[in-house]
């Protein structure tokens, strides 16, 4: 399965904005974007870039979200593709499929620390949905779908020690749309997610506008 290894900072850098791909990291002030020497795009021609093409703004827009969300290429079109299908504003609906993934429904619940985590949990088989091990990040939930742990010592101490490494940190905030129990590791999915629970500045329509050329 094709995936990013690289720095997960970089990324942010490079699009300008906290993309919360490390929220440990962040509540600790350490984000670069942080930081006057490092608050710039990557690269050692970064001091010779002019102003950016229209072009360049809607890729940036694109880019912004996949990274986001974790995504490769050819898995972003195909989210993309549903969401022409579907009735409604297309870039709202492409945001609210990409919140469904499963990956970041675990990474949500605070289950576990950071996104990448989170898909690396899910692979690994650590979370059911309704009562059935699902080890595909993509994978999109429905209202009514409950999200549980697998049965296992190891999988519980685990889950349990990323609850103690998210104490005091506020990424991500509590979502309305799920309702979790921290208690018996568990979570219900209550409503569908909502335009306003992307936890990043997107502007949809310029992705849009990208992907439709």
């Amino acid at each position: 399965m094709s995936r990013y290894l690289g720095p997960a900072t970089r990324l942010s850098r490079r699009e300008g904005v906290n993309l919360m791909l490390k929220p440990i990291r962040d509540e600790s002030g350490k984000n670069p974007l942080e930081r006057e020497y490092k608050n710039y795009p990557p690269g050692m021609h970064m001091f010779r870039r002019g102003k950016s093409s229209d072009y360049a703004v809607r890729l940036r827009e694109k880019q912004k979200v996949k990274r986001h969300y974790g995504l490769l290429e050819r898995q972003f079109r195909r989210y993309f593709a549903l969401a022409e299908r579907m009735p409604g504003n297309t870039g709202e609906e492409l945001l609210r499929i990409l919140e469904r993934r499963l990956d970041n429904v675990v990474y949500k619940t605070r289950f576990v620390a950071g996104r990448r985590g989170a898909r690396q949990a899910v692979v690994h088989g650590h979370f059911l949905v309704n009562g059935r091990k699902v080890d595909r990040p993509g994978y999109l939930v429905n209202v009514g779908d409950r999200i549980t742990i697998r049965k296992r010592e190891k999988t519980e101490k685990f889950v349990r020690a990323q609850l103690a490494l998210l104490e005091g940190v506020s990424n991500p905030p509590p979502q309305a749309w799920l309702q979790v129990d921290p208690q018996k590791l568990e979570a219900e999915v209550i409503a569908l997610p909502s335009r306003d629970d992307v936890l990043i500045p997107v502007e949809e329509q310029l992705i849009v506008e990208f992907c439709s050329r």
